[in-house]
């Protein structure tokens, strides 16, 4: 039955008996019948409502406490519940996916109305998932507040699923879930110490593995530091280039104007333009001054002004037509430096400075970026490749560097053997660590030992006091790489939930969504 856009299915039970939910036992007896509204998936777009007539059976036992009790369908009804099995499935997966918010307007496109307090209720009635204890487990921190408060999440790195999540990352906390799942083999995590010391304390017979992704990330950083130790090299030196003719000073300034001419560009003057052009168009269809001004939104004596003036160019040219710029006298100077070839702004702005020019740097940008336009260089300087660059460069796959980057770094190692010995040292470690070499390291910290680079030295320090776990994860084919990609998860749902949810819920929704999408 339609009722306006309401889907009503009218049902009843067929069913001769009844199980007691309390006993067990089956009952033919009815007590009672009444109607329930139970909201449906919706079809087609309407929001569908099966009125169900119920019944109430008498329990035939006489021990039992429950003197009757109300059928339930399955796969239909559920106790107390005021819409379906199916709708109610519907919005847990909705509520651990997508919270609240985005949860309720999604089951609005569905038209299935809910709010989002129910949706985060559903997440709290949701039972408990089940914690298997793995035996190869991954340990990392994630911010329940950046700044300020932490905690720890645990993932099976073997099928790569959120074990539990803990509210801190104390050592304590972390040790004792170890000590309460007994069976961890394998513990992959940072080089932090408080989780190092939480599983000697917890799981003292597990092997420790450190992330090749944090030893890696420590090493660029040491690589970033002698960059930075040697950013002076960094420039290329500048190369002689073509001299141009100097062009006379007349004809060199790519914006000569006079104090009888009016100005041909320019935003003042595109404007003065456009409202002559609109004043002098309504003017010839017969349109007063008034009326001009207020369609224009112009003051009425601006108005005037423009319809007594026969072109643009009569209002244009005036007392500051011709005046001299700030820049004018160091404009000499600017011409004989781009000649030369020095074509950057901020080089030129310096220049001038300690010249006496008393401005700013974005006029002496524009008039350079007036020079580039109508006296182009064949080949304009490069920008220096900053710290960053270099060292992204230096870390970096040789096969996912392109033939210019390639040649500029091999450019800077030239200049520099400080880097090229910290370039070459960065390339062996990374053979190492991809061919899961790790009982070559020794080899490889000799070797640094023997070179002047203080920065692969403070790093290969901090690899001797968690000698093992980094000899380990250099060796093993275990890696928290998965961890990464739950703590992303993880700001995603913090976001979801506006970051205001306790962490219980939070929980909740990291175990089970990966269920809700199987």
């Amino acid at each position: 039955m339609v009722d306006g856009e309401l889907l009503v299915v009218r049902a009843r039970a067929s069913a001769e008996r009844a199980a007691c939910p309390a006993c067990g036992s089956a009952s033919a007896r009815v007590h009672s019948r009444y109607v329930r509204r139970l909201a449906d998936n919706a079809v087609g777009g309407r929001p569908v409502v099966i009125e169900l007539r119920a019944r109430r059976f008498r329990c035939g036992e006489r021990a039992c406490s429950q003197a009757t009790f109300a059928e339930q369908i399955d796969g239909l009804t559920f106790r107390y519940g005021r819409r379906s099995t199916g709708l109610q499935t519907v919005f847990q997966r909705l509520a651990v996916m997508l919270a609240g918010r985005a949860g309720a307007c999604l089951a609005d496109a569905l038209a299935a109305g809910v709010s989002r307090s129910t949706l985060l209720r559903l997440i709290r009635r949701l039972p408990e998932p089940g914690t298997l204890t793995p035996r190869v487990l991954g340990v990392d921190e994630f911010a329940l507040r950046k700044g300020h408060s932490y905690g720890t999440i645990l993932i099976d790195i073997e099928t790569r699923r959120p074990v539990d999540l803990l509210p801190d990352r104390a050592t304590s906390t972390v040790a004792q879930w170890l000590a309460d799942h007994p069976g961890v083999e394998v513990i992959c995590r940072d080089r932090s110490a408080a989780y190092a010391e939480a599983g000697r304390l917890g799981a003292p017979d597990a092997i420790h593995v450190a992330d090749r992704w944090h030893i890696w990330k420590n090493l660029a950083e040491a690589v970033e530091k002698t960059v930075i130790r040697h950013r002076a090299l960094l420039r290329e030196p500048e190369e002689p280039g073509p001299v141009h003719p100097v062009p006379p000073l007349e004809t060199a300034d790519p914006e000569p104007c006079s104090a009888a001419e009016p100005r041909q560009s320019g935003r003042l003057s595109d404007r003065v333009r456009e409202q002559h052009a609109a004043v002098r168009s309504l003017l010839d269809q017969g349109v007063g001054l008034r009326p001009i001004a207020r369609r224009l939104g112009l003051a009425r004596n601006t108005v005037r002004r423009l319809a007594h003036a026969d072109t643009a160019d009569e209002l244009l040219v005036g007392r500051w037509s011709g005046r001299s710029g700030i820049l004018d006298p160091y404009k000499p100077y600017l011409h004989q430096r781009w000649s030369e070839g020095c074509t950057v702004a901020r080089r030129l702005f310096e220049e001038v400075r300690e010249r006496g020019y008393p401005g700013g740097e974005s006029v002496v940008k524009k008039y350079v970026h007036k020079l580039r336009e109508t006296f182009p260089h064949d080949n304009p300087p490069r920008k220096s490749p900053s710290v960053r660059d270099v060292t992204g460069w230096i870390t970096r796959h040789p096969d996912n560097l392109d033939d210019d980057r390639t040649q500029r770094l091999k450019a800077i190692l030239a200049r520099c053997p400080e880097l090229d010995r910290t370039a070459a040292h960065t390339r062996a470690f990374a053979e190492l660590m991809n061919n899961l070499q790790g009982r070559d390291l020794d080899q490889w910290i000799e070797r640094v030992r023997a070179d002047d680079l203080p920065a692969l030295h403070g790093f290969i320090n901090g690899l001797g006091q968690d000698r093992d776990a980094v000899v380990a994860g250099l060796s093993l084919r275990y890696n928290s790489g998965a961890v990464e990609g739950h703590n992303n998860k993880i700001k995603m749902l913090k976001r979801q939930m506006f970051g205001r949810a306790n962490f219980d819920l939070l929980r909740k929704r990291v175990l089970l969504a990966p269920r809700a999408r199987s």
